[in-house]
Parts: structure tokens; C-alpha cells; sequence
């Protein structure tokens, strides 16, 4: 689909350079055009405004929610139950400073966790235990039992799999 949608405007300006060659050039296309031409040059005219204004942005935005929320192997499946909890904890807690693709979190502050993976789910857990890598630049205990968990599953899951 993607490629449709980059390669549909060139084919319209191929379509609009032959229709120009056609009609005697420039001069003979804008004669056409402002007498109204033969049928077919309304027919194709018509058939390009529909093209470029209702087929090209209905691709666009379909193809928009296969990549919303998920990279790699998350990209179209829904997390579910504790990845989904998980998801959202990250969100709403570690977000703001942490960067992750499935996301799209752009934190500037803590590591990129998709340049630390592989990451497991112990190690997750014990940097939100002790507040990353234990040097005080991450507060220990930000969440605590289930939440933790969920958080640490998501991030072990995702983490690196979307570049």
C-alpha cells in the first residue's frame, strides 16, 4: 500500500506530461483543456481529481493504524491483559524520560531501552526495584508489584524490535 501511495503521484504527473504531448504540447493541452476537450480529457481529468483526492489520502489514512502503538512483532497485534497494563503504566510513568519505539517515547533523560535490549524481565524489574542502574538518576520504586511486572514484560517484549 505504501508503495501505491508513493508511486500514485508520479504516475498522474506521467499521465499529466503524455496528455500535454498529445494535445500538441502546452499550448494545445491548455486549448483542450479550456474548451472542454474531447470526452475523454474530462473523463481522465475527472478520474485524476478523484485519484489524488479521495483514493491517495483513504490509503494513507487506513494504512495509519496498522503502525500506531507497536514496532516489529507488535506492530498489528493488540497487546493484551499485562502487556496491555503495561503499555500504559509505561506511558503514563517511564515515558517522559525513557526512549521507546513502541511507544514512540522520546525521553531525554534515561537510556534509550531499545539501544539496551535485549532486554529480560528481571533486569527491568530490578532497575525499577533500585532505580536503574542504581546511581541515584532514577527514583527506586516508581511502581511496585503487578505494575512493576506489567511494565517490565512490556519493555522485555519490545524493547528493540522496531528498528
Amino acid at each position: 500500500m505504501t508503495a501505491v501511495a508513493i508511486l500514485l503521484p508520479f504516475l498522474i504527473a506521467g499521465l499529466l506530461v503524455a496528455f500535454a504531448a498529445f494535445f500538441g504540447g502546452p499550448s494545445g493541452a491548455r486549448r483542450a483543456y479550456l474548451t472542454g476537450g474531447p470526452r475523454i480529457f474530462r473523463v481522465a481529468i475527472g478520474l485524476i481529481v478523484v485519484v489524488c483526492g479521495v483514493v491517495t489520502p483513504a490509503i494513507a489514512i487506513s494504512a495509519k493504524h496498522d503502525a500506531l502503538g507497536g514496532v516489529g512483532p507488535l506492530r498489528n497485534e493488540p497487546a493484551k491483559g499485562q502487556l496491555e497494563r503495561g503499555k500504559q503504566l509505561f506511558r503514563e510513568v517511564c515515558a517522559s524520560c525513557h526512549t521507546l519505539d513502541a511507544v514512540q517515547a522520546k525521553g531525554v533523560v534515561g537510556p534509550n531501552l531499545d539501544q539496551l535490549a535485549p532486554l529480560d524481565e528481571a533486569r527491568v524489574l530490578r532497575a525499577i526495584r533500585i532505580g536503574g542502574a542504581g546511581e541515584g538518576r532514577m527514583p527506586a520504586g516508581l511502581l511496585s508489584g503487578d505494575e512493576a511486572r506489567a511494565v517490565a514484560a512490556y519493555v522485555a517484549r519490545v524493547a528493540g524490535r522496531g528498528q
